[in-house]
């Protein structure tokens, strides 16, 4: 486990290096939250007084009819569309950084766009898996609850690569998911440790945030409203902050440990061992 937050702390501090130089990627994560918002809000407010507003606002509650299962996968592809393809800009600007060039906000947009089809295609296959885990899920709570827990890790490990190669290599979504489940096979075996690193480091700068946090519920009573209410304020802000930075890190790490994998390309500000530390053989 030290060893996984050491190699993770050596990722963050890479990954960082390249956020320095191009903070704009920050704006990839902060858009796709702002419109994931949007296409919530655009799905709950038509469905306010109807059956239906509960499918949408409680994932946890299954579809009850067909129009219902209609209207969740709706909301899961145009959801999974907007993540996958401002995380496909952002992959591809991290990209173009490893080669020496300087990526701008519609470098990434420009990439993502040329996709478009490519992105469709991957949102519907995602939001397909989706619904089908949530129907196993449905049918038995215990047993489908363990069910999709184990489907959805072979899952996510086996498409782990698929966003850069929807982008580098320009694939379609078949080929794409074939050709990251053939790279960890091929380089590491089908056993991707989950890197822990990130995500305790991650957990570790938000404990502060949610002090914070605290300090204002108390101050509310002690202090008054307004004084608890702006470091209420301030600790959300930071909490956010550090989501922000989290979610573009690990999308910078996506791509680095993407170049290493297909090609045993070592990315610029990574090294080799820190890239090949994050799997585990079997």
């Amino acid at each position: 486990m030290f060893a996984r937050i050491a190699n993770g702390w050596e990722l963050a501090k890479a990954s960082l290096n390249v956020l320095r130089l191009d903070k704009e990627l920050m704006l990839f994560p902060l858009i796709s939250g702002f419109c994931c918002l949007l296409v919530l809000a655009s799905f709950a407010v038509p469905l306010w007084n109807t059956e239906y507003f509960q499918v949408v606002m409680d994932d946890q509650q299954a579809p009850q009819n067909p129009l219902a299962y209609v209207i969740m996968f709706a909301f899961y592809f145009v959801n999974y569309f907007v993540i996958i393809f401002f995380n496909s800009a952002l992959v591809a600007c991290a990209v173009l950084r490893f080669q020496g060039q300087n990526p701008t906000l519609s470098d990434g947009l420009g990439a993502a766009s040329r996709r478009l089809p490519q992105i469709l295609g991957w949102a519907l296959v995602a939001a397909s898996v989706g619904m089908i885990l949530k129907v196993i899920e449905s049918k038995s709570e215990r047993v489908g609850q363990i069910v999709t827990g184990l489907i959805g890790m072979a899952w996510s490990i086996t498409t782990f690569f698929v966003v850069p190669v929807l982008v580098v290599e320009k694939a379609d979504p078949m080929t794409a998911f074939k050709r990251s489940a053939s790279i960890i096979r091929k380089t590491w075996g089908e056993a991707l440790s989950a890197n822990f690193g990130i995500g305790i480091i991650t957990f570790l700068c938000c404990l502060p945030c949610f002090a914070v946090i605290a300090l204002g519920a108390y101050l509310i009573s002690s202090a008054g409203a307004v004084v608890g209410g702006v470091v209420i304020g301030i600790g959300v802000l930071s909490l956010l902050l550090v989501s922000l930075i989290s979610t573009t890190l690990d999308s910078i790490v996506l791509a680095a440990l993407y170049l290493y994998a297909a090609d045993g390309t070592v990315p610029q500000y990574f090294d080799a061992g820190m890239l090949s530390g994050s799997f585990a053989r079997k």
